[in-house]
């Protein structure tokens, strides 16, 4: 792994980081992984995230080449996001992500019972 970094001048991970950094690229590359979505349904999928917020995500997403904007010459306009190829090489490392948040969660809460309805 050192031999990357110094072959590139710039450690790998530095730059996995940086391109997925940001507080919603992560969900935004997940929902992606399943379909292609509009606008809106990205926004729908995540309501805490300001349309700003999503827009500038977005545009990150699609500069570093991650993600694929299709705009449709139709009115109302249609915009479609979907994973270039070199985003679809980031499934494995979100399914990852998710298998560890998983194990995570049922780790911290294994001897927490569920909350049971009670009756009256």
């Amino acid at each position: 792994m050192k031999d990357q970094c110094l072959k590139h001048n710039i450690c790998p991970m530095a730059i996995a980081h940086e391109l997925i950094s940001g507080k919603w690229k992560i969900l935004i590359l997940w929902y992606l992984s399943y379909q292609t979505l509009r606008f809106s349904d990205i926004k729908r999928r995540t309501p805490q995230i300001t349309q700003k917020m999503l827009t500038t995500q977005l545009r990150s997403l699609e500069e570093d080449g991650l993600i694929c904007r299709t705009v449709y010459p139709v009115i109302p306009p249609k915009v479609e996001y979907s994973l270039t190829e070199i985003g679809h090489k980031i499934i494995p490392v979100l399914e990852a992500l998710h298998s560890f948040g998983g194990n995570y969660l049922n780790e911290k809460f294994k001897n927490i019972p569920m909350d049971e309805e009670k009756d009256d």
